[in-house]
């Protein structure tokens, strides 16, 4: 991670889309900030490319959908994100392509946002830790899709629906990115974060054999205080942000 000074996140918007993978992807780091946006006024939806069915060992994934599902919209709520969407794109194999980049345009035109939220799209996570293929397809397409949301001519079928060109987003941020740029005081939302991580209960059940709420908080509060240095020395959640 870059050691530079991080500017504070723009304010001046009312709309946002967060476009992730997988349930709990917003919940490790970004949530915090979410909550913060809501408090001020704001309107944020979550929009995931698939509904996590993949993610847990000991559940098949036929049961572990409508599970992973109930425990997003549950996690969502705590942030103050009423709207909650799925793509059903199959987890773990999740492609970027056309297909991918058309669902996440449409949706863009739908909520006509002026910030666009999503997970690193990069190979790692910086250094050696390799990322996802799911994350990586689901970001590069969220970066891509900006732009044809706002293009008449690509998908032109969305158009035929309703959906009519949206050109309004003004910047897309990568949360987990190690090239931040920006960042957001997470003072005030860090405990309803470790609050909206802790509704994944199944899925941390499954992932750890710590106390859930202990792995939680230490997990957020670690990557919070982390990025204090670069952000005045208040907890924060750090940000790539593209201006459009």
């Amino acid at each position: 991670m870059t050691s530079q000074r991080l500017d504070p996140m723009p304010v001046d918007w009312q709309r946002a889309l967060a476009v992730v993978a997988h349930p709990d992807d917003l919940e490790y780091g970004a949530a915090a900030a979410v909550a913060e946006w809501t408090d001020g006024g704001r309107e944020v939806v979550y929009l995931l490319a698939s509904r996590g069915e993949a993610g847990i060992d000991t559940l098949p994934p036929e049961e572990c959908a409508p599970v992973r599902e109930r425990e997003q919209r549950a996690s969502a709520a705590v942030v103050g994100v009423r709207t909650v969407e799925f793509l059903d794109h199959r987890d773990g194999v999740i492609e970027y392509g056309i297909g991918l980049r058309r669902d996440i345009a449409a949706a863009i035109r739908r909520h006509r946002p002026e910030l666009v939220v999503t997970l690193n799209h990069r190979d790692t996570w910086g250094g050696v830790a390799w990322n996802t293929p799911d994350h990586r397809a689901v970001g590069r397409a969220a970066l891509d899709a900006v732009a044809d949301a706002g293009n008449r001519w690509i998908f032109p079928e969305l158009g035929e629906r309703g959906l009519q060109p949206w050109d309004g987003v003004r910047w897309t941020a990568v949360a987990g990115s190690d090239r931040p740029t920006h960042a957001v005081d997470a003072t005030a939302g860090l405990e309803r974060s470790v609050r909206s991580l802790l509704e994944h209960r199944t899925y941390i059940e499954a992932l750890t054999q710590q106390d859930p709420e202990r792995y939680c908080r230490t997990f957020l509060t670690g990557m919070a205080e982390a990025a204090a240095g670069q952000f005045g020395g208040r907890p924060a959640v750090t940000f790539e942000v593209f201006a459009h």
